[in-house]
């Protein structure tokens, strides 16, 4: 029986820098042009786009808020209407249907990073492989709800391939998103995870990589939303994201990188 816990579905972070030196690009006159450029980004975006959204503020003077949350609740908030100017998802299929429907422009569409998934523990319970997740000191493993959750769809991929994952289902524990699913495992409410490399090193986990050939690649795709009054922000947000710099903080914190 799968468990489902309750938790937060997305962590709202204002990230602030410099006293302003003028808008990055040329947003909406009025209220529009004064307020924060809004991003909505998947959970295992969280230390990372922290970073670089103090970089983006630091060179513009245009604050960032940041909502961090599983990149399939993101993207029916956006199709909803939700007041975002960028969409960072963990993969491309989110992004795509979003330009389908009309709510992402088409010509933002980028490719910013390739997603690693960890098999992470305690140090109570540390693994080596997905085999270990058999074992009866394993009692609980959290996975991000694969319905939503690009790496949860990514985990249960994994754990299909290795056989495991109809042997595992008693032991799931389903979080919201990635972030959580981290944080069961630091709390000891479950003893495993399976969760994104970029939001692994942290203190007392320990994780070791899932075999990549084990599940579909993440090809992390952002886009820039339709209507949006601070559009030229938010292209300079994309271009800092996709640059040397952007590049550089994404590449420290696991993630791999598309060819530019």
């Amino acid at each position: 029986m799968i468990r489902r816990l309750t938790g937060l579905v997305a962590v709202l972070i204002l990230v602030t820098g410099c006293a302003p030196r003028g808008p990055g690009g040329g947003g909406a006159p009025g209220k529009d042009a004064a307020r924060p450029l809004t991003v909505a980004a998947a959970s295992d975006l969280h230390f990372a786009f922290s970073e670089i959204g103090k970089l983006f503020t630091e060179e513009t003077g245009v604050e960032v808020t940041f909502t961090f949350g599983a990149s399939g609740s993101l993207a029916r908030q956006i199709e909803n209407g939700a007041p975002v100017d960028l969409f960072a998802a963990a993969d491309t299929a989110y992004v795509d249907h979003l330009i389908e429907a009309g709510a992402i422009l088409p010509d933002s569409r980028r490719v910013y990073a390739l997603g690693h998934l960890v098999l992470a523990a305690g140090a109570a319970a540390p693994v080596d492989d997905l085999e270990d997740l058999l074992d009866p000191a394993i009692r609980h493993l959290a996975v991000a709800n694969p319905d939503h959750a690009p790496y949860g769809r990514a985990a249960r991929e994994a754990l299909e391939s290795a056989g495991l994952w109809e042997a595992l289902q008693p032991k799931l524990v389903l979080a919201e998103n990635v972030r959580q699913a981290l944080q069961y495992v630091e709390t000891g409410n479950a003893d495993a995870g399976l969760v994104p490399r970029s939001l692994a090193d942290v203190p007392d986990i320990t994780f070791v990589a899932v075999d990549p050939s084990l599940y579909a690649p993440l090809e992390q795709t952002l886009g820039i939303v339709a209507g949006s009054p601070r559009e030229a922000e938010a292209r300079r947000f994309a271009e800092l994201v996709t640059g040397p710099e952007g590049r550089a903080v994404l590449e420290r914190y696991g993630f791999g990188l598309p060819a530019e």
